[in-house]
């Protein structure tokens, strides 16, 4: 096991290059699968959830090689099994890409119910709806979910929520459905886009990507392609905040301002200075941090995954500010360890009342979460002192080369391995 050890109350300065996105790259994996060809994926992150990914895609029968740093050639010409590995797929939530994949190819598919961040229910009902709509049965029992459906065909699927996941396993196993598929209430993020890029890079005809509707023509057949992943927004809006809660000046490259313009706004309202280049940003404040209010929404609106991140910069603003989650119910349990640094928030349900300190005190933290285990290093690194967070798997699922990235902006942070437990003397 090991932990981050931060030596925080130092400005990060410099450069850093945001990778490719997490987000796209664990649905864009399992969607090589539909090509039945090879493909050759670049700007890949190096992070667990992708890692996790390979292993799956070669259980099932692909070959996976190696090019280059973030480029991989996967074949899944050989594709010859169904079902994902419980143990793997339990690793991580987007395992379920795989559902749509399979089903969309062999007509048949089995995932154990995934894992990944405990941020409350998460329910795949509106995956399953959109299966069932294109002539597929599920069956889920076990901690097993199992679909077939052979000879799918086209339909209209209108989803109950806006969900990402629902809407990317939906393109998944309508591009090779017989006929026109439309798809409404849909998600709208980028990495949405992302997916339907690809798969129209592989020979599918997805449109609509990016607004409310997305209209699919089924193929009959798919082929390979290379394909270079998009730069991940969440990964760069945490280098901004971070940026700015140390007082910094860091010049974040390798983005796309449009994709940014959510978080961007939210950290212009509470202080921050955002300059914006043709695909980089510079990021640094001018002068005291300000409260400010904010909901999550789906895309275009403020996105989920950075709320903790903001929360964090606004518990030393000036003022009151209000965080609303409007996405998750449980997203809130970092809290406890902001409070252990002398933040002063009070959650009620889906609210966080902040009240803004003038800084942070080192503590002692544990991430739980992805996203809460990088806004708890924002925190460490503004504050004065020597903080140590655990859990860091968590962290490492989304972020590339986290401690390399920071040190490169002056931050003084290590992995260290956590010393074994002693072993109590046999009596």
């Amino acid at each position: 096991m090991e932990k981050f050890v931060i030596n925080g109350g130092k400005p990060l300065v410099g450069e850093v290059t945001v990778s490719g996105a997490k987000n796209a790259a664990v649905a864009i994996l399992p969607a090589t699968i539909l090509a039945a060809d090879k493909c050759i994926i670049e700007n890949l992150p190096e992070i667990s959830d992708v890692d996790v990914s390979l292993e799956i895609l070669g259980d099932l029968g692909a070959k996976v090689r190696m090019l280059g740093h973030n480029t991989y050639e996967i074949d899944t010409t050989h594709v010859n099994c169904t079902a994902v590995p419980d143990d793997l797929s339990r690793q991580m939530r987007a395992s379920y890409y795989f559902l749509g994949a399979l089903l969309g190819r062999f007509g048949e598919g089995q995932v154990a119910m995934p894992g990944g961040c405990n941020l409350g229910p998460r329910p795949i009902d509106q995956h399953l709806k959109a299966f069932t709509a294109l002539g597929a049965e599920d069956v889920v029992e076990c901690g097993q979910v199992r679909v077939h459906g052979c000879g799918l065909k086209g339909t209209h699927v209108f989803f109950d929520t806006v969900s990402v996941g629902a809407t990317m396993n939906a393109m998944l196993s309508a591009v090779l459905a017989e006929g026109q598929t439309v798809l409404e209430n849909v998600a709208k993020e980028p990495h949405i886009v992302d997916l339907a890029n690809f798969l129209n890079m592989m020979g599918a005809d997805v449109r609509g990507a990016g607004t409310d509707v997305i209209k699919i023509r089924g193929r009959k057949a798919l082929h390979g392609c290379t394909y270079s992943i998009i730069p991940d927004q969440i990964e760069a809006g945490s280098y901004m905040v971070a940026a700015a809660i140390t007082g910094g000046n860091v010049l974040v490259k390798n983005v796309i301002p449009k994709h940014l313009e959510p978080i961007t706004a939210k950290l212009e309202l509470a202080g921050v200075v955002v300059e914006e280049y043709d695909d980089a940003v510079r990021v640094y404040r001018a002068g005291d941090l300000l409260a400010t209010k904010i909901k999550t929404m789906p895309h275009p609106g403020f996105p989920t995954d950075m709320q903790p991140l903001m929360t964090v910069l606004l518990s030393v603003a000036k003022g009151t500010s209000i965080v609303t989650e409007g996405i998750w119910e449980n997203r809130f349990r970092y809290v406890d360890e902001l409070i252990r640094m002398g933040a002063n928030i009070q959650v009620d349900g889906r609210v966080a009342v902040i009240e803004g300190v003038p800084e942070l005190q080192p503590a002692p933290l544990r991430a739980s979460d992805l996203r809460a285990g990088a806004a708890l290093v924002a925190a460490a690194l503004s504050a004065k002192g020597t903080s140590e967070i655990e859990e860091i798997s968590h962290i490492e699922r989304g972020y590339e080369r986290m401690v390399e990235k920071l040190q490169g902006l002056g931050a003084d942070i290590k992995r260290v391995k956590k010393p074994a437990s002693a072993m109590p003397e046999a009596l």
